[in-house]
């Protein structure tokens, strides 16, 4: 299976999408908060980004979903900031403090070169929302000069779907968050107020455009939606809806990851009920939960 982008890149449609999405920064929708700022003039909004994207580090990454690390990595490529602004953050020195340099599309396709070269099964971009227009117009340029592994656009789940609509044949595999189905819980702990709607509408966009994680006889991802799900201390009857959703409205062949690997982190402490750990017990039974509505892959 070849990565979709080969096919638009081949076209003037991929010129047309960037010019587009390059125009959304004039005044920026790019994401939900809406924030109508002027990025190209120097204007911020929620996320902080500005015209050029920013990154922190690329690196083949050995941590993820078994099914993107393969042997060699997958080759990651952290983008600073972040529309969410998730008070318990467990890398919010990249997403609340900024930290890392400013980029432009020629540089963040040499990167994905480079990590193609050094044997990575996939580009993966982490928090890529507030920067699609850079991202988009790098994937043309390396392909073009002869990327060709697959692209992993890995996301907090706070899309908007107009935006998405314009990465359909350019994006190869979707690994977003459904953090939140109570939107009390997300105003509480993010800057996203309404998150559950937009998330909800993004996985079923993304399902769309993917369909369900296609993995090779190596055992490695080429296509296809992932969804990574984070345990919260005290939130399995949250986490219970969000699996139900996506095996009622989605499908129960999605591949969930449920992870219990949250801690307190960043502002956590300022909030008593998620200054800690997971128990085993909860996680076990978010677990349970996924395997009774079907929801067995990933797990």
């Amino acid at each position: 299976m070849f990565p979709s982008y080969l096919k638009i890149c081949e076209s003037e449609e991929i010129e047309k999408r960037i010019e587009k999405l390059k125009d959304v920064l004039k005044d920026c929708v790019l994401c939900p908060h809406q924030c109508h700022v002027n990025r190209l003039a120097g204007e911020k909004g929620k996320c902080r980004g500005g015209a050029n994207a920013r990154i922190s580090s690329a690196a083949p990454h050995f941590g993820e979903e078994s099914p993107l690390v393969g042997r060699f990595g997958s080759g990651t490529i952290f983008l600073s900031q972040c529309n969410l602004g998730c008070l318990f953050c467990q890398n919010y020195d990249i997403s609340h403090y900024d930290s890392g340099i400013d980029v432009s599309a020629e540089e963040i396709s040499y990167h994905m070169l480079a990590l193609q070269k050094a044997g990575c099964h996939n580009i993966n971009f982490v928090t890529p929302t507030h920067y699609i227009p850079e991202i988009v117009e790098a994937i043309m340029i390396a392909c073009r000069r002869g990327l060709k592994i697959p692209i992993v656009y890995n996301c907090g789940g706070y899309e908007n779907v107009e935006i998405l609509e314009l990465l359909d044949g350019i994006i190869d595999i979707y690994m977003p968050d459904a953090k939140f189905y109570d939107d009390k819980i997300a105003a509480k702990y993010t800057n996203a107020k309404d998150y559950s709607k937009h998330m909800k509408e993004s996985l079923i966009e993304m399902h769309r455009q993917v369909g369900d994680l296609k993995i090779n006889k190596d055992g490695i991802a080429e296509r296809g939606l992932l969804v990574r799900h984070l345990v919260m201390p005290g939130m399995m009857e949250d986490s219970k809806r969000i699996l139900k959703f996506i095996s009622d409205k989605i499908s129960s062949d999605t591949y969930v990851n449920v992870m219990g690997q949250y801690r307190p982190c960043h502002r956590a402490n300022e909030f008593a009920e998620i200054n800690r750990y997971p128990k085993r017990s909860e996680i076990e039974e978010v677990k349970r939960y996924a395997e009774k509505f079907g929801l067995k892959r990933g797990l």
